[in-house]
């Protein structure tokens, strides 16, 4: 939408053309643009290319008010200590877009951040017609591709060990939790007189509870592992130490292509078949959750 209303045009080093020099490219675009985006990961701090020349030049220029700097987290890594750690960064609390329970809300808190960038420079430089393209500094192979005519049937059959399968769980668990932690926050924002509280009991467990007007009306308890069918991740609507009651479940599964999550059906409103992805199934726990709130 920014582009589309011309708020700002955009420009990165994929945009680079067969034949041009590329770090002449790179820094002509870095000096001229009036919003240099930082999309910070782990792999940003560990390239020598982005963080001591192109990160060190874009922080110059914002010192001296030539251009806004703008940290974006991608993904969780030490950054606070980084020259760039002192300004404010998006999404809100300088949160990794990646540990949002909805990505979707964190790439909206981006937006806004640099539709308010845009706005601000606007104001400052009096009516200024266009804002300079905001410019992207990230990890990157220091190659450009050339594409190449190819076919669309590219897809093989892949096989999935019991590895692939426990790193999917407990990392569909995680997702979980903070979809759980995130919904819990939006529904109370959005809501007079409803309280959410989470509350991560260990790596393998978490509880969730909703008051309305301070009495519980809601609550369940979601773990992973213990003696229930299929050793998954399970729900129980209560809070429980135990591992041994609940009345859910979710098992992993695989086909030729993807690993998924299957319901094991005592609460599914869906087919029990379905193939849930991580966000499918944290919409299953969470229906679960909330169902007693929307009831007429």
């Amino acid at each position: 939408m920014l582009k589309r209303q011309n708020v700002i045009s955009t420009w990165h080093d994929r945009r680079i053309t067969v034949g041009e020099d590329i770090d002449h490219a790179i820094s002509n675009e870095l000096e001229s643009a009036d919003i240099i985006l930082l999309l910070v990961s782990p792999a940003f701090i560990a390239s020598d290319y982005c963080y001591d020349i192109e990160m060190q030049r874009a922080m110059a220029r914002h010192a001296a008010r030539d251009a806004v700097v703008i940290p974006v987290i991608l993904r969780p890594c030490d950054w606070h200590g980084s020259p760039f750690g002192k300004l404010l960064a998006t999404p809100t609390d300088g949160k990794p877009v990646t540990q949002w329970a909805d990505r979707d809300q964190a790439f909206l808190d981006v937006a806004q951040a640099i539709r308010a960038a845009a706005k601000k420079l606007r104001s400052d430089d009096g009516a200024r017609p266009d804002v300079a393209p905001a410019f992207e500094v990230k990890s990157m192979s220091r190659q450009v591709s050339i594409t190449a005519p190819r076919s669309s049937n590219l897809r093989l059959a892949q096989a999935f060990t019991e590895s692939d399968k426990d790193r999917f769980k407990v990392e569909t668990f995680d997702f979980i939790a903070r979809f759980f932690e995130g919904s819990l926050q939006e529904l109370q924002a959005r809501n007079p007189g409803i309280e959410g509280t989470f509350r991560r009991i260990d790596a393998n467990r978490f509880s969730a509870v909703i008051y309305r007007n301070g009495k519980s009306v809601a609550r369940c308890t979601v773990f992973m592992g213990g003696g229930h069918f299929g050793g998954g991740i399970a729900y129980s609507a209560t809070d429980t130490d135990a591992s041994n009651s609940w009345n859910e479940s979710l098992s992993v599964g695989a086909d030729d292509q993807m690993l998924y999550l299957k319901a094991m059906g005592m609460s599914f409103h869906g087919n029990a078949d379905d193939k849930l992805s991580q966000e499918g199934a944290a919409e299953h726990y969470w229906a679960m959750l909330i169902a007693p709130l929307q009831q007429r």
